[in-house]
């Protein structure tokens, strides 16, 4: 089954019991981001909060806000195509944080994730619900 939208990902969350194999999902969903061209990646779209490096580019298209996005580690760049699934392709004022973040804990990650990570994936949706403000 293809993963396409956080739906998909939800699915196959529930479909497995091992923490591995939604792991490799999260992996495998970092994977397929598309690249985030090298000259964006810069101190003014690096996310705060962090401790891997998370870039984070909006470009508005009218009222709708589309992202590029990347990480240097896998299990984190998978988390950052995660929160795209929220946010990606959405009109700045239909960008709601607190429904993201309700979406991400449903899935179970903070009481798997590293504290790190977690506080990392708060800072990115922190960082989307800035740029969609702008």
């Amino acid at each position: 089954m293809a993963i396409t939208t956080f739906d998909d990902v939800e699915a196959e969350f529930e479909a497995f019991d091992d923490w591995d194999d939604r792991y490799r999902v999260l992996i495998q969903l970092g994977r397929e981001l598309p690249p985030m061209d090298a000259a964006l990646k810069t101190d003014a779209t690096r996310v705060r909060g962090c401790a891997s490096q998370v870039w984070l580019h909006a470009r508005r298209d009218g009222d709708v806000l589309h992202f590029d996005a990347d990480s240097d580690a896998a299990i984190v760049k998978g988390l950052v195509a995660l929160v795209l699934m929220l946010a990606n392709g959405r009109r700045a004022d239909e960008i709601d944080t607190g429904e993201i973040r309700a979406r991400m804990d449903a899935l179970g990650l903070a009481r798997h994730l590293s504290s790190n990570r977690t506080q990392g994936l708060a800072s990115m949706v922190a960082r989307i619900g800035e740029l969609a403000a702008q």
